[in-house]
């Protein structure tokens, strides 16, 4: 089953005048660091190896916290045009800029040289099996030179300055376009002109990031989540670990290496869905955990579902309990992600 054919999103707007059908709440943030210190703030408030990005590479990383808690996810990339180009949720955007333009005057008044900037540029998602063949008609760059998590600047069906980066939050391959705010509509528009294209909304977008197996900030991780338990452990650079040099270091890195109390795992059951705040119970009837994401799945005709539980009930094929609707059913652990991602890597 082809799980999407192409979907255009609108993570982004903050125009005021557009089609009903385009209307949404801002779904992220765009900042601009600049200067030559713009890679120590970055290092100094995420886990991510920043300093390894190659020119128009980008990384997920997290801005944790001293107690080693998630405040937020987020995408870095290292622009060829000479600074870091960053994305968060706006959900988190007050908190985030707080916590950037601090460490922005903190540096400067140590006498570095960083800057910020914030975009006030549209986030459009271009996302499915056909998303590059059907950008590729109004681009003159070549895509298929752009693998997963690199960006480059083009114009796109007329509008210049566009920054076309080769990712998305669906498990499969795509694009998201940051387009400056004027060109946005008609940038969505031109898109939707192609009958491949189809709007889909937070609720299509919600069931393909789980069958991913990806998190969704304030459900699945949280400032009280460390990457470790959130099952995130591969966002912290090599390099960073060693120096522990990142915001909470002190209780991350032990964890890797000891245990922790619970983890982030996939869960699959048939029957009723299961939904965030499920209760999980293990096979005598004792709570030992809550689900923080589910839905149905529509490739797999099963339900998928994330939730926390003890590490000696993470292994998967680990039979559990999860209460819907004051009925149990069983669930049992699963490897994530549910459905195999499809991002285009070159190879």
């Amino acid at each position: 089953m082809q799980r999407v054919v192409s979907v255009v999103a609108h993570l982004g707007f903050r125009l005021q005048a557009l089609p009903p059908a385009l209307c949404r709440p801002l779904s992220c943030a765009q900042t601009k660091i600049f200067g030559s210190d713009r890679v120590k703030l970055m290092e100094s408030l995420v886990v991510g190896d920043i300093a390894e990005l190659r020119p128009n590479q980008g990384t997920l990383s997290l801005f944790t916290n001293e107690a080693g808690g998630i405040l937020d996810d987020l995408i870095v990339t290292n622009t060829s045009e000479g600074h870091l180009y960053v994305v968060s949720n706006a959900g988190c955007w007050e908190k985030d800029l707080a916590l950037m333009q601090d460490k922005v005057r903190e540096l400067q008044n140590q006498g570095r040289d960083v800057g910020l900037e914030v975009l006030d540029n549209a986030l459009l998602a271009l996302q499915g099996p056909t998303a590059a063949q059907v950008l590729q008609a109004s681009v003159a760059d070549d895509l298929k030179k752009l693998p997963f998590m690199t960006s480059a600047v083009m114009e796109v069906f007329g509008v210049s300055g566009c920054r076309v980066t080769r990712c998305g939050y669906t498990g499969e391959d795509g694009v998201e376009i940051s387009v400056p705010a004027a060109g946005a509509v008609h940038l969505a528009t031109a898109l939707l002109k192609n009958p491949e294209v189809r709007l889909a909304g937070l609720a299509a977008r919600d069931s393909l990031r789980l069958e991913a197996g990806l998190c969704l900030y304030g459900n699945d991780i949280d400032e009280h989540t460390t990457p470790v338990e959130g099952s995130l452990s591969w966002t912290l650079g090599k390099r960073r670990r060693a120096a522990m040099d990142f915001p909470g270091a002190k209780v991350i890195v032990p964890q890797l290496k000891g245990k922790v109390q619970r983890r982030r795992v996939g869960l699959m059951c048939e029957g009723a869905p299961m939904r965030a705040h499920s209760p999980i119970l293990n096979m005598e009837g004792t709570k030992i955990g809550t689900v923080t994401s589910g839905c149905p799945s529509p490739s797999l005709k099963k339900n998928v579902a994330m939730g926390y539980v003890p590490c000696e009930y993470s292994r998967p094929g680990t039979m559990l309990l999860v209460e819907v609707r004051r009925k149990q059913q069983i669930a049992v652990v699963s490897k994530m992600p549910f459905v195999p991602t499809n991002y285009y890597t070159l190879k």
